[in-house]
Parts: structure tokens; C-alpha cells; sequence
């Protein structure tokens, strides 16, 4: 028995579009975390980059449970004594709603050169129109049993 080890081939890659409207954030976000990653593909390798593209659009309408819009908080440091900023979950998404479904996602991926590369291959919009037609993307409906 030889172990197949799966091959980058960047021309086989799909693009898939994920509507965001009423979609738990983090439900929603592991399920593009699988697909970005290859994880769904049966010759999936975990060094080798075999994912999808994905498309999120409707960004500003995803929801969140329970009281998170106002408990959960999201900090971000300067480098600098004193540097800690914190915001919440309300105000970003009220300011920049792609940031929120890009670190709940990047949560999810390796901390590698693999994830850097990977986080690239995510495409996040707040309205329900982006610039990747040329590509062809399928709609991709998220299991119901997650929503």
C-alpha cells in the first residue's frame, strides 16, 4: 500500500458564493473554514492548499446569538504601552461588517504560512453584489442542521 499525497493544482479550484442574510456568524464560519481549507474533498492532504474560493456577500446582515452584539468583544493592539483597543461586536459590525466574518474565519485556519495563504482565498462584501462574476461561482446553500 503507497500513500497518495494530493498535488497543488490551482487550475481545478471552484468558486463557491455564500449569502451571509441571517446566518449565524459562527456556524457559518466554520462551514467556509472546511471549504477554504479542503477539508470536504476526499484526497484532502493538510499541507497541501486544495480549497475553494468563497464568496461572502451580505456581510452587514449576519446574526449572532444571545447577547453577543453587546458582550462579545473584539481588541486589537498597537505594539505600543497602552495600545490595547477593544470593540464590540455591535459597533464593528456597524462600521466594518467584512472585518467580523474575516477574523471569525481566520480563527479557524492554521496559524501558518498555509493559513496566510489560505485567508486570501476568502472574498467578503456587505452588499449582495461583488466583482467575481468572471469566475463563475456557484451558490452554496450552508447545511440547514447548522443555521
Amino acid at each position: 500500500m503507497k500513500t497518495q499525497s494530493a498535488k497543488f493544482e490551482p487550475q481545478k479550484r471552484k468558486w463557491i458564493v455564500v449569502d451571509a442574510e441571517n446566518q449565524v456568524l459562527g456556524r457559518m464560519a466554520t462551514q467556509i473554514a472546511v471549504h477554504i481549507r479542503g477539508k470536504h474533498l476526499p484526497n484532502f492532504t493538510p499541507h497541501v492548499d486544495l480549497g475553494e474560493f468563497v464568496v461572502v456577500v451580505n456581510a452587514g446582515k449576519v446574526r449572532l446569538t444571545g447577547d453577543k452584539w453587546s458582550q462579545k468583544t473584539y481588541y486589537r493592539y498597537s505594539g505600543y504601552i497602552g495600545g490595547v483597543k477593544a470593540t464590540t461586536a455591535r459597533k464593528l459590525n456597524q462600521e466594518n461588517p467584512e472585518r467580523m466574518i474575516r477574523l471569525a474565519v481566520w480563527g479557524m485556519l492554521p496559524k501558518n504560512r498555509l493559513g496566510r495563504k489560505l485567508i486570501k482565498k476568502l472574498k467578503v462584501y456587505t452588499g449582495p453584489t461583488h466583482p467575481h462574476e468572471a469566475q463563475q461561482p456557484e451558490a452554496f446553500k450552508l447545511l440547514e442542521k447548522y443555521s
